[in-house]
């Protein structure tokens, strides 16, 4: 059995296509002749390939890498205690909330 659907209908669930962008606005990337491997260890690279006869035409999209300013230095303590003061306080929180609903017994085992 085949129902016929109206075209009234489709237009109503016109939002209801596949990938939809949730909202956000299209992402923007930057011309990828901006981007010069002079300079980057991808010129050791090219350099390397041309003396084998080789070059590599992807290597100007993968420039950016090496251009800076995407990510700040990490430390190995901003790793290691990240979330530590509210982690401690849910586990101040939930301690203080289990002995005064849950005192320990007296005298038992």
């Amino acid at each position: 059995m085949f129902v016929k659907i109206s075209s009234a209908c489709f237009h109503h669930l016109s939002y209801l296509h596949m990938g939809g962008d949730h909202g956000h606005s299209k992402m923007s990337m930057p011309d990828w002749r901006q981007w010069k491997v002079e300079g980057t260890p991808l010129e050791f690279t090219q350099q390397r390939l041309a003396a084998r006869g080789l070059k590599d035409p992807w290597a100007r999209n993968e420039a950016w890498r090496y251009s800076g300013g995407f990510a700040r230095a990490v430390t190995l303590s901003e790793v290691l205690f990240r979330g530590f003061k509210w982690g401690f306080a849910a586990f101040t929180v939930a301690l203080a909330i289990e002995y005064t609903m849950f005192p320990p017994k007296k005298g038992g085992h």
